[in-house]
Parts: C-alpha cells; structure tokens; sequence
C-alpha cells in the first residue's frame, strides 16, 4: 500500500510519498514562495525520483486544518484534484495532530504551536501511550496564555514545537511553571512524512472521504470573513 501525503497548512510546505514500512520520499521547504508555486513541483519532482506511477498510489493523505487559509485551500484543491482524477480516496489529517506525531515516542506532553496571529495560536496537548498519539486536550485556537495555563495545570513537562514558538518564545519563558523545552530544528515543523505514518493509520480505521467530500476545517473566520462580519455590525449599529 502507497500514500501520497501533503502539507500546505502553514508556512511549510511538504509532500511525501510512503508504504506502509518506509517513506520512500519526502521533500520540505520552508522558504519565501507560495505553496501554489511549490507544491505542484515538489510532488512532480518526488514522483519522479520514485519512478512512481500515480495509479498505484491507494490514498491521498492531506493536513485538514488548521493552519493558514490560504495554505488549506491550496492543499485541499491540490487533494482534491489528484483524488477526483485518479478516484482515490482522501484522508483529512488534523494539522495539530500531525505536528505532534513528529515527536513519536517522547515521555513529554507534546504542545505544538502553529502562529493564528492577533496573539493566538493553534494549538493542542498531546501524550505518547504505549507508542500510540493519544489527544490530552484537542487542536483549536486560543490565546497563548490559555495553553500555557493548560500546561501548568497539567504538572508536566512539556515540548514545544511549531511556527509560533519563535513568535511566543518568550510569552513561554515568563508564563510557563513546569520543565519545558522546544523541538530540535530538525523536528519542530510540519512534515508530510508525519501526516503519512497517520493517514495509514486513518486508513485502517476506515476514517476516509471522497475527494467531492474532503473540506478543510478553518477554526474561525478568515481575516476578510471577520471584517465584513464587523462592517455588518457597524451598520446595523448605525441603523438602530
């Protein structure tokens, strides 16, 4: 069994291609281009290095969100294109979820951190159990202090990993009450091997949709979403 895996949440982006027992390739930049002007490219260029014939892939596994709207959209187009041309079945992988499995087998609680702007992140707390991935708190979007509060209530030490941890590094340092530390540079981003390992294990759950089904999960409005919605406000406001 074959997985095409993607990751265009936030400001890498990643494509893999893995069987069950091996990632047979995986190609990350975390540069100043858009995902629309890598993504494509990057799976052309893995796809060809593996001499690998589409129709063998089983599943095209792709991060759900959240993450970047943008980001999201560019990847579930990407999704969802391959999936209607070759009639493969999607796996929507949450983001959050994906980012902590890069750190597989630590004993710590697992805090990643994806930057939501306005002081936010998106964020989760996560444990490894008998090597499984196991959700302490699940992926959402909250202020920084909310999470670090989570974490001091919990008693025990924490990882941090993500985009938001050179953003609120110090946020961390000044709030936080329990042993901490941060993710090597070599684990501390999205990955799309990651969202592979999972998306087998999806697969063998059953959790699988239709490419005319898969929609990225947002978490709340986009910034242009918000301002219209404020502009109505203001105007019914005006109106009363």
């Amino acid at each position: 069994m074959k997985i095409l895996a993607l990751d265009s949440s936030g400001l890498v982006a990643s494509v893999a291609i893995a069987s069950e027992d091996s990632l047979l390739a995986e190609y990350t930049v975390n540069y100043k281009k858009t995902h629309s002007q890598t993504l494509l490219p990057m799976l052309d260029e893995i796809v060809s290095m593996v001499e690998l014939d589409m129709s063998q892939v089983d599943a095209i596994a792709i991060t759900s969100g959240p993450g970047s709207f943008t980001g999201l959209r560019i990847g579930a187009a990407t999704a969802k294109g391959l999936g209607l041309a070759l009639n493969k079945p999607i796996i929507g992988v949450p983001t959050i979820d994906a980012l902590a499995y890069s750190l597989y087998g630590t004993h710590m609680i697992v805090c990643p951190i994806m930057d939501a702007r306005r002081n936010q992140v998106y964020t989760g707390l996560y444990e490894f159990v008998e090597n499984e991935l196991v959700v302490i708190s699940q992926q959402k979007v909250v202020d920084i202090d909310e999470i670090i509060e989570e974490i001091n209530l919990t008693g025990r030490e924490t990882i941090f990993l993500g985009d938001g941890v050179p953003i609120q590094k110090e946020r961390i340092a000044s709030r936080i009450g329990v042993k901490y530390s941060f993710a090597p540079l070599h684990m501390n981003r999205q990955r799309a091997g990651s969202v592979a390992a999972l998306g087998f294990q999806y697969y063998k759950k059953g959790l699988v949709e239709t490419a005319a089904e898969h929609q990225p999960t947002y978490l709340r409005m986009s910034q242009a979403e918000r301002e219209r919605a404020e502009r109505l406000k203001n105007k019914q406001a005006n109106k009363s």
